[in-house]
């Protein structure tokens, strides 16, 4: 870690603005052409979100270096808000000119900021990932889930077990020594070997193996390497253009260029309601969220359903009741959040219909500018004519 950055850092660098005007134009360019574009992030791209680099002046391997503490405010990366940078790779995702995303960065916000999970390799873990030893089952979590390090770095407990097969639960961060994951590693090295374009995001690109993967694209002659980054790195003399600026920056203008505009951040979230008769007159209310690709997701504090007045403060959230539930029946649920976002407490109406064999999925977007959710069930947005795939994908998956 600190023995991995000098105590002096890397100069940082900063290209005028009509450099960065033509350099943007050339990537546009370059963008537009390419059949296979990835893009290979480090902590750069999360800086103006309020959370420190690592080699850069106040970098925190720099800072330990020098034995200095660090004294300007930073951000807790599970109330960071996605960068423009972050915003602007989920929209090349959606609009299909990204085609494979790998990023150094644990902090989470690329998944939170809405890249799809197999559009992107991980190459260091996810601080909000575990996974479970026993059976492979993955947990997205609404906290920290990583382990205490109390005994030795490589002891990845996070001292929660796995609903599936009680089997003990792994954080998924890689420390310095660790072998990458293999699926992450290779995804990330099978889009490169397809790319002809790859651009490299505030990465200082001194970590292996993880910068080996756009040196795969930099050593090939029908494809172009492109780095941004404040510092030098040690693969500058690979790439085709070498772009002197923040990640913000140059993505901005990108996507000027492109005439498509970043999004803002809406904090997704997916939550699956479910009513199962376990007998012919006790019932069960189970309610949970789950990811695009139907991974377990944790962000609830309490579930409390109104006309009962029962409230369940943990998880699973599971409530038993003493009577049998009649078709049509609405029950009025309210969900308290853990509020990293300042999200407010929400109520939704779920009705139990046996011809969707008691599911619903509510789909649940909260804009933290303006502190504020909207909330649909899927049928809202499809009628009853929910194509099947999202319909097996989203409400059946997540229980196996």
């Amino acid at each position: 870690m600190a023995d991995s950055a000098p105590k002096i850092a890397g100069e940082e660098l900063q290209e005028s603005p009509q450099a960065i005007d033509r350099k943007a134009q050339l990537l546009t360019d370059q963008i537009k052409k390419s059949k296979h574009f990835i893009v290979f992030t480090g902590a750069g791209v999360s800086t103006s979100a309020g959370i420190p680099d690592f080699r850069g002046p106040e970098g925190a391997w720099t800072l330990r270096a020098q034995g200095r503490e660090r004294t300007s405010k930073t951000t807790s990366t599970l109330q960071a808000i996605p960068t423009p940078a972050h915003m602007a790779l989920v929209e090349l995702q959606n609009r299909g000119i990204l085609k494979h995303l790998v990023s150094q960065n644990c902090d989470g916000l690329h998944r939170r900021s809405g890249i799809l999970p197999d559009r992107i390799s991980e190459l260091h873990g996810n601080s909000n990932r575990e996974f479970c030893k026993d059976c492979g089952k993955e947990y997205i979590r609404d906290f920290r889930a990583v382990a205490t390090y109390e005994k030795t770095v490589h002891d990845h407990r996070t001292g929660r077990k796995c609903t599936l097969c009680n089997g003990p639960l792994l954080d998924t961060i890689i420390n310095f020594g660790e072998s990458l994951p293999k699926k992450h590693i290779q995804n990330a090295f099978d889009n490169a070997k397809k790319a002809d374009l790859c651009l490299v995001l505030g990465s200082s690109l001194t970590v292996t193996p993880a910068n080996e993967v756009p040196e795969v694209v930099g050593k090939k002659k029908n494809a172009k390497l492109v780095i941004c980054n404040l510092q030098k790195t040690p693969l500058d003399s690979k790439a085709a253009l070498r772009i002197h600026t923040k990640s913000d920056d140059l993505m901005i203008h990108v996507m000027q260029n492109l005439d498509i505009p970043i999004p803002s951040f809406i904090l997704h979230r997916r939550l699956i309601v479910e009513l199962e008769k376990k007998t012919a007159t006790r019932p069960q209310l189970t309610v949970y969220g789950v990811d695009v690709d139907g991974t377990p997701v944790t962000f609830l504090c309490s579930v409390k359903i109104e006309q009962f007045r029962r409230v369940v403060k943990s998880e699973p959230f599971i409530i038993n009741f003493r009577c049998d539930i009649e078709p049509g029946t609405v029950l009025k649920l309210e969900l308290e959040f853990m509020g990293h976002y300042g999200e407010p407490n929400v109520e939704i109406a779920y009705e139990y219909r046996e011809d969707s064999e008691g599911k619903t999925l509510f789909l649940l977007k909260y804009d933290p500018f303006v502190g504020s959710w909207r909330t649909r069930r899927l049928e809202d947005l499809y009628g009853e004519d929910v194509p099947k795939e999202l319909s097996v994908l989203l409400l059946f998956r997540a229980r196996k």
